[in-house]
């Protein structure tokens, strides 16, 4: 099924997480440079972002590049980086013109100093925007960012500001890098792999995931379509039983 009826709009994932696999895996099958897996992986990006504006999805979060990324080879990592800074120059006009707000996610200390510019330069000129709500995640980790969690809790609890005994989750939620956000509903993952890579490790307790063996180059409107259908189609208990979510209608 590829068909998000209007039916089914009411069951749109208000949050929609995606781990963008397979750039290279493309460009290797076409004897081409990693880079042209990755600039043809950017233009997936524009797609997605287009597309999920259109079906009214509130936020997309794209794990872009890893905290572990920074061990691949230095040319490749720099020319990722000005990928990077290239497309979100060429795009704050078109999220201007679509109502997208930005924003970023991870250890952006890690990240070039000009990279960083163009970044918080995309999040103060969106800032206003009240349409969908893009995140990046950049020299992201999510076991890094439940430690960098806690050591903040820790500094409020030594400060006198928390009693240790009351926090709750979503007291502790606060302090993670998604703060402000909702949790994902659906995670998609391209190119095979079936795992989740360190990627939003607290955020998706109850999310949905879904596996392709789509390269994220050739991730079309359609695949896009067929994993939200899919998603539709699900029954999200959430703990419950079957018969106790028909009782609540």
């Amino acid at each position: 099924m590829t068909d998000v009826t209007a039916a089914g709009r009411d069951k749109m994932p208000h949050h929609l997480a995606i781990i963008m696999d397979g750039n290279g895996r493309w460009a290797k099958a076409r004897m081409l440079p990693r880079l042209m897996g990755h600039r043809k992986g950017a233009e997936t990006v524009r797609m997605v972002v287009d597309e999920c504006s259109k079906l009214g999805i509130g936020y997309l979060t794209l794990f872009a590049f890893s905290a572990e990324n920074w061990s691949r080879p230095m040319s490749e990592v720099s020319a990722l980086m000005n990928l990077l800074k290239k497309y979100i120059r060429m795009e704050v006009p078109r999220m201007m013109r679509d109502n997208v707000r930005f924003n970023v996610i991870g250890n952006r200390n890690d990240l070039p100093e000009d990279v960083r510019a163009e970044l918080e330069d995309a999040i103060t000129t969106t800032a206003g925007n009240t349409g969908l709500t893009l995140t990046l995640a950049l020299s992201y980790g999510a076991r890094q960012e439940i430690v960098h969690a806690a050591g903040l809790l820790a500094v409020d609890v030594a400060a006198g500001k928390v009693d240790p005994a009351t926090v709750t989750e979503r007291d502790f939620a606060r302090y993670l890098y998604t703060s402000g956000l909702p949790d994902p509903d659906l995670l998609i993952r391209t190119s095979g792999e079936m795992r989740i890579s360190n990627f939003l490790l607290w955020q998706l307790a109850y999310a949905e995931l879904y596996f392709t063996d789509i390269n994220w180059p050739d991730f079309s409107r359609q695949e896009l379509l067929k994993a939200i259908a899919d998603f539709q189609s699900r029954e999200r208990r959430f703990g419950l039983t079957g018969e106790q979510l028909k009782a609540r209608g």
